[in-house]
């Protein structure tokens, strides 16, 4: 399945725009200047929705490779008409790649300049990709990767997750209802954002079951949805985790087209569940002064009567708000 499940491009590409060429001589004036190896692997990054989202040193690769490796001939074949890129494919999908990516070694062994490219965005980021980079550089070849479109890193530039401690990808969740509750269940004190994947057809279950898992306790949980990214009907919103269901209701169009969404991270409070009593919080911060913090927490908790998992689960809170203090309490 593609990094963002597109099949972005019509069926018939129109016939090359009359600027094409000065295009195409343009990327090689910009990109030209670094080298490109022959016997090497080029794993460029195609558009997710927006041709004009494809970078000049992308056209430039793609129009030196001898062959491009991809993960669907038609959809590939079209895309490269649309800037007038006639070349040799070779089909390189999941259910291939291994022996895919054997063909590709023995062309780079040839002296060819080789492409990869997925049916839309990164290679390998829920896409093929992964085995053949794998294999070809375990061969001992070059492999020059071709920055570009990623769906991922554009919803996570606009959903504005300021709490968020980095990112996670989880890509698309479990379709069985019980191992997906499973899944978004491990994502429950996460403190970073994470991205997930999700195609029209099962939206609505994966709303049901985030609003399920994690809504409850947690009315400040956010979510950001990202539906059709870079296309013509473009539709970012972020809402609670409760409220995803009834928006994906609201509306029919709201169901339509392919979904990237953001998790935010778990408020801190969130983490660590009910305030402790305020002779416990102050226990606890007395002794993590001198003790280290698992130590500390199993006296507190002795204490105070309350259970050691709650007070360390406390303690890890204040220490990632305070990241600097004491970090060799946390090696011991």
């Amino acid at each position: 399945m593609s990094e963002h499940s597109l099949s972005t491009f019509a069926e018939d590409a129109p016939a090359a725009p009359v600027g094409l060429r000065q295009t195409l001589q343009t990327a090689a004036a910009v990109a030209g200047q670094q080298d490109y190896p022959r016997g090497c692997l080029y794993v460029v990054a195609t558009p997710i929705g927006n041709l004009a989202d494809i970078s000049l040193r992308a056209l430039h690769a793609l129009a030196l490779a001898d062959v491009i490796g991809c993960e669907d001939t038609r959809t590939s074949g079209t895309f490269l008409r649309h800037f007038g890129l006639e070349k040799p494919l070779l089909a390189l999908h999941e259910h291939n790649e291994r022996a895919g990516a054997q063909q590709v070694c023995a062309r780079l062994a040839a002296g060819e300049r080789v492409a990869y490219i997925s049916d839309a965005g990164t290679p390998a980021v829920s896409d093929p990709g992964a085995v053949l980079v794998q294999v070809v550089a375990a061969a001992g070849y070059r492999v020059m990767p071709l920055p570009g479109a990623s769906s991922a890193i554009t919803a996570l530039s606009v959903a504005g997750d300021t709490a968020a401690r980095g990112f996670a990808f989880a890509g698309f969740l479990s379709s069985k209802a019980q191992e997906r509750a499973t899944e978004l269940g491990r994502l429950k004190d996460a403190r970073q954002s994470t991205v997930i994947f999700e195609a029209p057809h099962r939206i609505e279950a994966l709303a049901g079951a985030i609003g399920e898992v994690l809504g409850e306790g947690d009315a400040g949980r956010l979510v950001t949805v990202c539906r059709e990214l870079t296309k013509q009907f473009e539709q970012v919103v972020t809402l609670r985790v409760g409220d995803f269901a009834g928006w994906l209701a609201a509306d029919p169009h709201h169901r339509r087209g392919e979904f990237v969404l953001v998790l935010h991270a778990a408020a801190a409070q969130a983490v660590q569940g009910d305030a402790l009593p305020a002779d416990a919080q102050r226990t606890l911060r007395v002794l993590l002064r001198e003790l280290p913090l698992k130590q500390a927490a199993a006296i507190a908790a002795e204490l105070c009567g309350l259970p050691r998992k709650r007070l360390y689960t406390q303690a890890l809170a204040w220490r990632a708000d305070a990241p600097d203090a004491d970090e060799a309490d946390d090696e011991q």
